[in-house]
């Protein structure tokens, strides 16, 4: 598991982030201009998810995916979290989506 300081540095350099308390968590909402391509952005994440055997959990309607990290096995937020959710923001900004 992460030292707080360690997840509040990744926090204050990514503020679409936030963290959950109560989970133990960072979660995020990503919104998109329909919902092919939020769906087309959760399938590059469950492929790099899957090989990493480290799965984010989510909810979508429509044009928003709202994710959720946390290592159950931990029991708090670890570096595959970190990486997962960088990722996330990567795959969010070279796929060009338009963010509302």
């Amino acid at each position: 598991m992460m030292n707080s300081d360690s997840v509040a540095e990744f926090l204050q350099s990514r503020p679409m982030w936030k963290l959950d308390r109560q989970r133990e968590a960072i979660t995020r909402e990503y919104v998109f201009t329909d919902f092919m391509q939020s769906f087309s952005f959760m399938t590059h994440i469950a492929l790099l998810a899957e090989k990493k055997d480290h799965h984010p959990e989510w909810f979508n309607v429509y044009n928003k995916v709202v994710m959720t990290l946390t290592t159950h096995d931990a029991d708090g937020i670890t570096e595959k979290d970190i990486e997962l959710a960088l990722y996330a923001d990567r795959i969010f900004s070279t796929l060009d989506f338009l963010a509302k």
